[in-house]
């Protein structure tokens, strides 16, 4: 990488130099082209004024006077030619300098031209020559025009190119040790944070990426954004083995207690083959509830939950609830209290996962609560509030927001064996799909005590019934 970028930002900057020589060779070489035909045009004028002075002034078109003002100036040649009828110059004295390039047109109007083939510039000034001139120039026929011709040859932008190649070889070598530093500053913080990813690809979760003072902004959040990653990604793992455990736990009880007591009825070892038969019942439910709720979760994590959504009553959903976990209760020694409004509300909501969430709640509050569970209902501004409040110990603060995470076990002992201890977990992706949200607040009293609550948005009038898939 490092390379690739000192390669790329030298490769960049050779372009930018070999793209400005080329516009400065090109721009310097017109500006010295214009410049020349401005000069030439001006002396060419004043020698053809000299030349076409009045009869009263001394002339001076002699073939001598131009060999002098030659020298004198800076011209590549200076001559008197001539423009014949037939639209041809004689002599022309350079030989890339044609007709072709001059404005006869302007030449017989009596016009100066002025122009440049390549590198040479002239200038065309038409002249008046009386007969006695015109034999000292190489007899100039009566019906041919004689012309001031003047050439200089301007020297080539690329006589200094030298300058700029050694301009361009100093430019390239700090550019490839600025390119070096950045192209080191850039690569080695993506180096680092690609071995850490990995590393942590590979299972390393305690791999981190270093982060100097010296990286850039944008690195050093990339290098701490994979650092947390890992942070996050160690945590989850450690709350997903103490999952594991947890639930190979919940496993291997029920089937312990059923196997006991199989074998012990097949050895006839059971005094009451009856009682027996109704531990294996309990716990073939608690193992089938078990399974049933890790089937939930996976079907919420797959979303491929289906939901039918309707509007309903949330009252008779509770209170039939109630009525079912009611026997529960009382084998618990528990009180089981109603609070439901005798308001009138509705809801869209799915019946069955609706009470399936207040189910979860009760289950919950029934391992702890000491004597009394309390479910209420009521309406709270633009919601139903649904409640399960209990008389426990209560929760700790440091367990408090974490209560409805799927991998989080805390500290507390149940007081009670009930349920599979993945119902919060439940409650809470349940009611992410009602549109729903529920929290937990702990202690509510001094000694104790913890209470459930789910919040479901009351019904919107437009709103029907229909099925999600989620």
């Amino acid at each position: 990488m490092r390379r690739r970028i000192t390669i790329g930002m030298i490769a960049v900057l050779a372009l930018a130099l070999v793209m400005a020589s080329v516009g400065s060779l090109v721009l310097v070489g017109r500006a010295a082209r214009s410049t020349a035909e401005s000069e030439l045009a001006g002396e060419a004028d004043a020698i053809a004024g000299a030349l076409d002075a009045p009869a009263t002034l001394p002339r001076v078109a002699t073939p001598a006077s131009l060999r002098l003002l030659r020298r004198v100036g800076n011209f590549d040649d200076l001559a008197i030619v001539r423009l014949e009828p037939d639209g041809t110059i004689r002599p022309l004295p350079a030989s890339t300098l044609t007709p072709r390039a001059m404005d006869l047109g302007a030449l017989e109007a009596d016009q100066a031209v002025t122009g440049n083939v390549g590198s040479l510039v002239f200038t065309a000034v038409p002249l008046s020559l009386d007969t006695h001139e015109r034999a000292l120039f190489g007899h100039i026929p009566a019906d041919a025009l004689p012309v001031l011709l003047a050439t200089r040859t301007v020297a080539s932008p690329v006589s200094g190119f030298d300058y700029f190649v050694i301009v361009a070889l100093v430019a390239l070598v700090l550019a490839a040790v600025v390119a070096s530093f950045l192209a080191n500053r850039i690569a080695s913080p993506l180096t680092r944070a690609v071995e850490a990813t990995r590393k942590i690809a590979a299972g390393d979760l305690g791999a981190r990426v270093p982060v100097s003072r010296d990286d850039y902004p944008e690195l050093a959040a990339l290098s701490e954004s994979i650092n947390s990653m890992g942070e996050s990604l160690a945590i989850s793992k450690g709350l997903e083995r103490q999952f594991l455990m947890s639930v190979s736990h919940e496993l291997r009880t029920p089937l312990t207690s059923i196997r006991g007591y199989a074998d012990a009825i097949l050895e006839g070892a059971a005094d009451d083959t009856l009682s027996a038969a109704r531990v294996i019942r309990a716990e073939s439910l608690r193992l089938e509830r078990l399974v049933n709720d890790l089937l939930d979760l996976a079907r919420l994590d797959a979303k491929r939950f289906s939901f039918t959504f309707e509007q309903l009553d949330p009252i008779s959903v509770a209170r039939s609830v109630h009525e079912r976990f009611t026997p529960q209760a009382n084998e618990l020694g528990i009180h089981l209290v109603s609070q439901l409004t005798t308001e009138s509300l509705l809801v869209v909501a799915d019946p069955d996962r609706l009470g399936q969430v207040i189910g979860n709640l009760l289950e919950n509050a029934f391992k702890f609560a000491r004597t009394t569970v309390i479910l209420g209902l009521a309406a709270a501004g633009d919601y139903c509030c649904i409640w399960v409040e209990d008389d426990g110990p209560g929760i700790a603060a440091e367990d408090l927001p974490h209560v409805f995470e799927r991998h989080y076990t805390s500290d507390r002992q149940p007081a009670r064996r009930i349920g599979t201890g993945l119902g919060l977990s439940i409650v809470w992706e349940l009611a992410t799909a009602l549109g729903a949200r529920v929290s937990a607040d702990s202690p509510m009293g001094p000694t104790g005590g913890t209470r459930m609550t789910l919040w479901v948005p009351l019904a919107q009038p437009g709103i029907g019934s229909g099925q999600v898939q989620h």
